[in-house]
Formats: structure tokens, sequence, C-alpha cells
């Protein structure tokens, strides 16, 4: 979806010396206040406005929002939008990746489809690949985050934040209920909720165990 059409001249730039590198310029947006540094490429259907600073060697691919934010030197983004956020060297985010306000992501940090990260501080070398939600939270570095884990930060009334140290392991589909804090190297198995502060490397289940009621399941199937 095409959301401005707008050609960019030299003149936009201002005292900028670095232009970036356009797959399409017509179909881009780009605010004055936005700074350049070298060999930043952008695809089509861009939008980068207010104060903006994007480093060396950034790729913003096709389809982009970024608003107020940095991007450090060597990042990628694609498909996705940055809000009001800082976003680390050597990243890759997106395709599909939402960075909401007050968010900064380290270096060497992965962010992939469908997640959400809100008002968090994300470590360098952390993963969150795909399916997750992290919003008030300061998770360490080299931290593994799996799919469709949630960080529960809001219990109807307020907000509460959690903590990860570095190297822990949070495994698909689990829960995370704020306030917590996950200490360092502690892992967590997939489909587990929890509810308590870990110690460091504690490794924590928590699930209801399987049953098998042999040949039931032609009852539901009829």
């Amino acid at each position: 979806m095409l959301f401005f059409i707008k050609t960019i001249s030299v003149k936009k730039w201002g005292k900028m010396k670095n232009k970036p590198k356009f797959y399409n310029s017509k179909t881009c947006f780009i605010s004055k206040e936005v700074w350049f540094g070298e060999n930043v490429s952008i695809g089509q259907n861009v939008i980068i406005k207010g104060k903006c600073k994007i480093e060396d060697n950034v790729e913003i691919g096709a389809n982009c929002e970024i608003i107020d934010s940095e991007v450090g030197s060597g990042s990628k983004i694609v498909f996705s939008v940055v809000e009001e956020s800082r976003i680390g060297k050597n990243c890759e985010i997106g395709p599909f990746s939402r960075i909401r306000p007050n968010s900064e992501v380290g270096d060497n940090v992965k962010i992939g489809n469908f997640v959400e990260i809100k008002n968090s501080k994300i470590g360098s070398k952390t993963k969150a690949s795909h399916l997750a939600y992290i919003g008030d939270a300061d998770v360490g570095e080299n931290v593994n985050i799996g799919c469709g884990a949630i960080f529960v930060n809001y219990n109807g009334k307020e907000k509460n934040r959690t903590v990860v140290g570095d190297e822990a392991f949070i495994g698909s589909n689990c829960n995370i209920i704020a306030p917590v804090d996950i200490a360092k190297r502690s892992y967590i198995c997939a489909g587990t909720t929890v509810t308590e502060s870990t110690n460091m490397e504690d490794f924590v289940i928590g699930r209801v165990r399987q049953e098998v009621k042999p040949r039931r399941a032609n009852k539901y199937l009829k």
C-alpha cells in the first residue's frame, strides 16, 4: 500500500552531505530532519519522519515506517515499524516487526516476523525470531525468546515489569507474568507459565501432564 508519493530532491537534505540510494524515491516520504550516514539504501514505499538518525551501511527495505528513531550502522529493517526507539548495530528487524516507543535494541539482535516490542530494553545478541510480545521488560544479552512467548505486563489495573538475565532461554509458548525476575542462565521450558522469580541456572517447567485416551478420537471426529 502506498502511503505518500513524493519526489526526493537534493535540496531536501539541507546541510547533510549524504544522500541514500533509493529503489524508487517517488514512492517514499523523508522528513527534512532525517540524518543519513554513508551507503544507506532505501526500498520503495518507505516513510522516515521526525528526527531520525540512520547510520552507515543501513538497509531499509520496502514498506517500512521509521519515526523519531535511531538505527545503528549495518542494520537491516524489512517490512517493519520503528517508533521513538533505538536500534543498535548489525541488527536484523523484520519482516513484520513492530518496535513501539521507548524501546532500545542492542547490537547484533534479531527481531523477527510478528514480534512486537514496547517500552523494553533488549540486550546484544538476543534473538526473538517470531511471534512474540515483549512489553515493559529488561532483557539481557544472548537471550533466546521462543516462538509464541508472551511477556504479560498488564493485570487489568497496572503495568508491571519483567527482568531477564543474560543467556537465559525462554522456550516457545511461554507466559512470563510480571512482575518477575528470570535470573541469568535460567531455562524456561516450552509451554510454561512463569509466576515466580528464578535463581541462576534454574530449570523451570510448568505444564499439565499429557493424558492419552486410546481410541477416543472417533467420538469427536464424527
